[in-house]
């Protein structure tokens, strides 16, 4: 498994080129250990579907190979201290690789359910052009695991994605005189306070103690002698599950005075702690472990939504790692053979 994930790894996936290419060597793995994928692509954009066993139950293992850019030594991995430092280690071809081995594993024997490999070159740009297109398009299933790096952990939960455009107008004036303007960027931010103290942001759960909101972009302003009459500022807000958008959206209508833009909203992930498959789940997690399983919610977004969307209970789960995204990059090589373990070892109790 440590080969297929360094040679996962050299692949520089951060472009549709490159995380095309990754697609197009998992599928030439998967063959080469006589399993039979089906290549699919959609919107220029290439992914996998590989599925084996037999029975009215199916697994969704989803994974993606794209990575965020990075530097050209960093897809060039490092073993180091029982860690593989590179691109893309944590984030998450570890969890693509592991997946792939349990399905090599698995299919040489008799299961009471059938399993559905998913692998996608999209993600870290939103997931529309694979798993959104693969679900739409009938690849559901009737459990999701998405392995992303959540330290061996489960993650049930997962915020919604809201991300906002509010258009401030003000009105211009020489810059010697900017009391006789009215600046829409300073006014801009103190629509953003006042954002920040609405009732939805107050709300929180079991997993969260509150939205989060970022100031993402101010747009605004042409020269220096000017006074700007026109701001616009990008909120990326992440609300919890049960809070409903629309509401939100209304509320910053109610005190931005301007126009409020929905450039994208992602809808959260909330799969129950007693749902049969976490519970069949959780003591296989828990005997290779050696401890209480943790059971958390995420901060951010992955392809699970696309699932939940249409009611199918999905959660992220894989190995430990950190600095996904930065600079040291890296996965715990221990980590991957036990989640391929767990893996194996949670469809073989059906």
């Amino acid at each position: 498994m440590k080969e297929l994930l360094k040679e996962l790894l050299l692949i520089d996936s951060s472009t549709k080129e490159g995380a095309n290419q990754a697609v197009e060597f998992c599928k030439q793995w998967l063959i080469e250990h006589e399993l039979q994928p089906n290549l699919i692509e959609n919107n220029g954009y290439k992914m996998l579907v590989c599925e084996i066993g037999e029975g009215e139950t199916t697994f969704v293992f989803n994974g993606h190979v794209d990575v965020v850019s990075g530097k050209k030594e960093q897809f060039v991995p490092v073993e180091k201290e029982g860690r593989i430092y590179a691109r893309g280690a944590a984030d998450m071809k570890a969890g693509v690789a592991a997946m792939m081995f349990a399905m090599k594993e698995l299919s040489n024997q008799r299961l009471g359910v059938k399993i559905q490999l998913q692998i996608v070159s999209d993600e870290e740009i939103g997931g529309y052009n694979c798993s959104g297109y693969l679900v739409e398009n009938g690849y559901r299933g009737d459990f999701v695991i998405c392995s992303e790096p959540t330290q061996l952990g489960i993650a049930l939960q997962a915020k919604g994605v809201l991300r906002l455009e509010v258009e401030v107008s003000g009105k211009s004036a020489h810059g010697s005189r900017p009391w006789e303007g009215d600046n829409a960027i300073v006014k801009a931010y103190k629509v953003y306070e006042k954002v920040l103290e609405l009732p939805f942001t107050q709300d929180s759960s079991e997993f969260y103690q509150s939205p989060s909101i970022n100031l993402a972009i101010i747009s605004g302003g042409e020269v220096f002698n000017k006074v700007p009459n026109q701001c616009i500022m990008s909120l990326d807000i992440r609300y919890l599950p049960g809070q409903n958008p629309d509401v939100i959206v209304e509320q910053i209508k109610n005190i931005s005075g301007g126009e409020v833009r929905i450039g994208l909203n992602g809808i959260p992930v909330a799969t129950e702690r007693d749902n049969l498959f976490i519970t069949r789940l959780k003591p296989v997690l828990e005997k290779h472990i050696g401890g209480e399983a943790v059971i958390f919610g995420q901060h951010g977004a992955a392809d699970t939504q696309y699932f939940s969307a249409h009611g199918i209970p999905a959660i992220e789960f894989g190995p430990s790692g950190g600095n996904w995204h930065g600079d040291d990059e890296f996965v715990e090589y221990e980590s991957i053979e036990k989640y391929k373990d767990v893996l194996v070892d949670f469809i073989k109790t059906y």
